[in-house]
């Protein structure tokens, strides 16, 4: 199964300044394959690698000497192997072993020319979290370690190691992986900005629907490649959701939180399925404020299985900044989680477009997932009356609205906010062909040529994020 990460841990070994890299992603998004199958056995003739879930003993080891010279020396006794700066070191599953996080300043300052990558689905939100609760921002909210076989103090390494953000599979992803040459096709398309006919059009919004329900997951996909079965791939998708909903009680202390954050978890559908697509903490629970749940969205969000996105106030200024009292809207991380949620029939809508009964929201929350997995934050603007658009992007120092519909949809909203703001460049994505208005400054993308536009521009959108 093809990533596109594949290409970012090329450049990172080949970077003359490179340092410890930590890859961050949710449970079960294909990190370990990722690293292990795709990137060390094909470059590496040899590859150390600790699994610290399993191997006790080194997870033991490595909590009591964060030494790189000392875990170097072990490992290498251990493992009988010579580690040198053409040997990889590989820390799976750091969040079992906190210190490991530690060893990664060690490594950069003492042995650079060696690579190494750490991963783990949790270390985000234990690093996060435990410096919040240390400034006394979370109060009495603790944070549980599941290790119970040693010293779990250890020092952020920032500044020594270099980060990589991993998601599940956004759509161009399952489309290279679903078909190479329709893959190469469609990207070869639009940087020729082809209208494409009836027949390639239709072709692509199948291929979109399916992802749509399979979601990105690894082995939801995997499943459905093998099978098939959109029925299999549905199991797969739910054993994978009560896993995540297994892992809350592992990484919080009280009942309470446990008990909000699979409340919030199981009602992000029912938040967006509704006129107004604000996430409500009177509909949870009568008579609780934002406060009672923040530790728990913030797990989630930190924990990379929902994406919050902040609403713009009607005049937008750059750059593009969370307001404190600011409404906001939650995501699901993956599609196939959310088709699950939803309850949505399988059978009804994907042999022909025209049975397509999908709610727009579907599509919205692609859209949230195509900007979240390369890094771009969300947030929506909302005008006077009814009017909003689903999201807003800064490109080139514009805040480009991004309008997604199910189908054609109106422009209204967009006059509105061109009322109150510049009128720069504004996206629709829809199931429309691909078509630019120079009078309206409206560029038409096709939901299968909306991750392509972001990876041509992304660089862009980034150094405004960083200089942001």
């Amino acid at each position: 199964m093809e990533r596109k990460y594949l290409q970012k841990l090329n450049d990172w070994l080949v970077d003359p300044l490179r340092k410890p890299l930590i890859i961050y992603g949710a449970r079960q998004v294909g990190k370990t394959y990722l690293v292990k199958e795709l990137f060390a056995k094909k470059y590496f003739k040899e590859f150390v690698y600790v699994d610290f879930k399993k191997d006790i003993e080194t997870r033991i080891f490595v909590k009591n000497h964060v030494s790189a010279k000392e875990i170097i020396d072990y490992l290498s006794l251990k493992l009988n192997i010579s580690i040198d700066k053409n040997v990889l070191i590989i820390f799976d599953e750091v969040q079992e072993c906190l210190p490991c996080l530690t060893s990664l300043k060690y490594f950069c300052e003492d042995y650079r020319e060696i690579p190494v990558i750490a991963t783990g689905s949790m270390v985000r939100t234990k690093l996060r979290l435990m410096e919040r609760n240390s400034k006394g921002l979370l109060l009495d909210k603790e944070i549980q370690d599941s290790n119970q076989d040693g010293n779990n103090n250890y020092m952020s390494p920032t500044g020594k190691v270099n980060i990589m953000n991993m998601y599940p599979l956004s759509f161009d992803e399952y489309l290279l992986v679903r078909n190479k040459k329709l893959y190469e096709f469609t990207s070869q398309s639009f940087k020729e900005r082809k209208v494409l006919d009836d027949s390639y059009h239709s072709l692509l919004l199948q291929m979109l629907n399916e992802y749509l329900l399979i979601g990105g997951m690894p082995e939801s996909i995997d499943v459905f490649l093998k099978t098939k079965s959109f029925l299999e791939s549905t199991k797969t998708v739910s054993t994978l959701f009560s896993n995540y909903l297994g892992d809350i009680p592992l990484y919080q202390m009280s009942n309470e939180s446990i008990l909000r954050t699979r409340i919030v978890y199981n009602n992000l559908y029912k938040q967006l399925n509704k006129d107004n697509k604000n996430f409500k903490i009177s509909l949870l629970e009568k008579d609780k404020k934002y406060r009672d749940y923040e530790y728990a969205i913030e797990w989630l969000r930190i924990g990379r299985l929902i994406y919050k996105s902040n609403q713009l106030k009607q005049t937008v200024t750059l750059p593009l900044k969370e307001d404190a009292d600011s409404l906001f809207r939650l995501y699901f991380s993956d599609l196939g989680f959310f088709s699950l949620q939803s309850g949505v029939d399988k059978t009804n809508f994907i042999d022909s477009l025209k049975s397509n009964t999908l709610a727009g929201i579907f599509y919205e929350n692609l859209i949230a997932e195509e900007l979240s997995s390369r890094n771009i934050p969300l947030f929506f603007w909302k005008g006077k009356t009814s009017s909003e658009l689903e999201f807003v992007i800064n490109l080139n120092g514009e805040a480009v609205a991004i309008d997604a519909k199910k189908n054609k949809g109106d422009l209204s909203s967009l006059e509105k906010y061109r009322d109150l703001n510049k009128k720069c460049l504004a996206i629709k994505v829809s199931a429309n062909k691909y078509g630019y208005s120079e009078e309206q400054k409206l560029l038409t993308l096709p939901y299968y040529y909306f991750p392509f536009f972001l990876d041509e521009n992304i660089d862009k959108i980034q150094q405004i994020i960083s200089n942001d």
